[in-house]
């Protein structure tokens, strides 16, 4: 336990003493201010019966977020360590494969989710634009960090295996992208194939993030999107694991 505490904070550390880190930091503070300038501006000036987090959802700039910065995050987690000559000696340190990639993916993660701490002033400062008081509900409010927390940690698991498994940022950018934005387009299939019976239209609903995140930002805690992002998260880790096992016996 003490080795994989160890790791965190290097990883931490190394994500706080890049500039590249602060460039993020700015890029996602931008997209959330930007988001509830738009959310604000959709108000016009008028009172909302739905939660403020249900509106910045669906604002373009929360899917960018959520979708694009956890890639740029883990693609140095592995890729950074091996274009640089690093990955050798950290992986003959007496730590094992799972410590590192456990510590590699709770370091991107809880670097990620420091950076959506702003979200809670922009919700104090719409909650007083919008004159109602079920626009700032307490319940919405944890719900929709909770699926930030969970969508955000199957991304990251995501950007970390794609990471793992190259030794360019770039390209280990571009999977994280790529894959994050498969799982993101499913959503609107199962919008195309909604009225459509059957298993297949189920499975679609499953898999469907926006759905769950809707459902997340409405208040809404449903144990089906907390199993399903749980699941594929772990499933992304231990194929990081394995691929971090098979290229240090090589």
């Amino acid at each position: 336990m003490r080795a994989y505490c160890t790791l965190v904070w290097r990883e931490l550390t190394a994500h706080f003493f890049s500039w590249a880190a602060y460039v993020i930091i700015a890029a996602v503070v931008f997209l959330i201010g930007l988001g509830f300038a738009i959310t604000l501006k959709g108000l016009n000036g008028l009172g909302t019966p739905v939660p403020v987090t249900q509106l910045f959802y669906q604002t373009y700039c929360f899917w960018m977020i959520l979708l694009i910065i956890p890639p740029v995050i883990t693609m140095r987690t592995f890729a950074l360590e091996k274009s640089t000559g690093t990955y050798e000696t950290l992986m003959t340190t007496p730590v094992s494969e799972a410590q590192v990639v456990l510590a590699k993916f709770s370091g991107a993660l809880i670097f990620g989710f420091i950076m959506w701490l702003p979200l809670l002033g922009c919700l104090f400062i719409v909650r007083s634009y919008s004159g109602e008081s079920s626009a700032l509900d307490g319940g919405a409010i944890s719900s929709t960090f909770l699926g930030i927390f969970l969508i955000g940690a199957l991304y990251t698991s995501m950007g970390v295996f794609a990471s793992a498994i190259t030794r360019s940022q770039i390209i280990a950018m571009m999977v994280g992208v790529g894959l994050g934005l498969s799982l993101f387009l499913l959503s609107f299939l199962n919008t195309a194939m909604s009225s459509v019976p059957g298993w297949a239209g189920e499975l679609l609903a499953y898999v469907a993030v926006t759905e769950h995140m809707r459902d997340f930002s409405q208040g809404v805690v449903d144990t089906r999107p907390v199993i399903f992002c749980l699941t594929l998260t772990v499933l992304f880790l231990i194929w990081t694991w394995k691929a971090v096992e098979t290229r240090r016996w090589k």
